[in-house]
């Protein structure tokens, strides 16, 4: 039996990352997401997923002053940011910009040190990119902020309020890793294959990407403008789905229960986002789980982490069509981890594939076909 989208085909092990779809847990080696959001900061946390263990206070020093280290990105690159269109897509910056810093890696073996190379640059480059299309000059990161405050501050050029910072923090925190979805597996095939990390990277850039994978926070916002009041929820939601469209942010593939991640970033919002606005993304929950329960009576389907990622990232100021960039700014953390994990006990990813064409065919000679 074929099973599309290797759906329950178990291909590796990993000591990474736990998925209990059934409690509606989610653990990154070995700690509960929530004691993770309640107790760490994202520095930690990707420590953690590269290491196998939470940092001691002199292993965090060390790290942060590694990664304000590697904030800064070359006037080189700035330079190419510049002369990339306006209009391009973020995650096509992203892209272009690891891969020209991974010009002077092809082929090398990938190292902690590259990944913490790649993590501290990203913001940078998200940021930079997001201040060049405004008209605006591209603000070097400072020393005295920590990752996601430094990102908030070179978007928008003021000292983050401290919600708003603890609010992108927890968020960077509870995406950073989650199994092997699509752009972890994509990183660790690249991987698999003994390129360097920053070709995995940019591979998993690729399939973050698709909308079906990473895309869903900016829908969800324009989803909750369009429906702009709690009462016109219910019938907008019922027209969407009359017309054949999905409700974004609802579902997930794994969980048949509460995302767990969803119930953290709901209290985020509670304290980020402005009250209207997260009074009606809370009224558009309640009615959505309530009319698709209707709708998909076999299924539960509950809020996923990216319906109130949209809530949390609008609230903290950044423009919707970064918000995909920003998730990758969060999960390059799991992705070097996976292909850290990979490369340490490889073996070439190379999966079948059932063939259902025709055989025997015998070729005719062109003049007569």
């Amino acid at each position: 039996m074929v099973a599309k989208g290797l759906e329950g085909v178990i291909v590796d092990t990993s000591g990474i990352c736990r998925i209990d779809g059934d409690a509606g847990r989610l653990i990154y080696r070995g700690y509960d997401i929530h004691d993770l959001a309640s107790n760490s900061i994202f520095e930690e946390v990707a420590y953690l997923l590269w290491n196998g263990e939470l940092p001691t206070r002199e292993e965090l020093e060390r790290l942060k002053k590694q990664l304000s280290f590697e904030r800064t990105i070359p006037d080189s690159l700035k330079r190419s940011l510049r002369e990339l269109p306006r209009e391009s897509n973020a995650l096509d910056v992203l892209r272009t910009a690891i891969s020209a810093l991974g010009i002077q890696h092809q082929l090398k073996k990938p190292e902690l040190a590259d990944a913490m190379i790649i993590t501290a640059k990203i913001p940078t480059i998200n940021a930079a990119f997001d201040r060049i299309r405004r008209g605006e000059e591209p603000l070097d990161p400072r020393a005295d902020l920590g990752h996601a405050a430094n990102y908030l501050y070179m978007m928008t050029g003021r000292e983050p309020d401290p919600i708003k910072e603890e609010a992108l923090d927890k968020y960077l925190i509870l995406l950073a890793d989650h199994g092997m979805n699509a752009s972890t597996f994509t990183a660790r095939i690249v991987a698999s294959t003994w390129s360097d990390l920053y070709s995995s990277v940019v591979a998993a850039i690729c399939a973050l990407k698709g909308p079906l994978h990473g895309g869903a926070p900016a829908p969800v916002l324009q989803m909750l403008k369009e429906i702009g009041k709690p009462e016109r929820a219910e019938g907008w939601l019922r027209d969407h789905l009359k017309d054949g469209n999905r409700i974004m942010g609802f579902g997930h593939r794994l969980y048949r229960t509460t995302d767990p991640r969803a119930e953290i970033m709901r209290d985020v919002a509670s304290k980020s986002a402005e009250r209207s606005f997260f009074e009606l993304a809370r009224h558009v929950e309640q009615s959505g789980v309530r009319i698709l329960q209707e709708y998909r009576p076999e299924r539960k389907l509950y809020t996923n982490v990216e319906f109130y990622s949209a809530v949390v990232m609008d609230s903290v100021g950044l423009p919707s069509d970064m918000f995909t960039a920003t998730f990758a700014a969060s999960r390059i953390a799991g992705w070097t981890a996976n292909v850290l994990e990979q490369v340490a006990n490889n073996r070439l990813i190379r999966p079948e594939i059932e063939y259902t064409g025709p055989v025997d065919r015998k070729v005719v000679p062109i003049e007569n076909r």
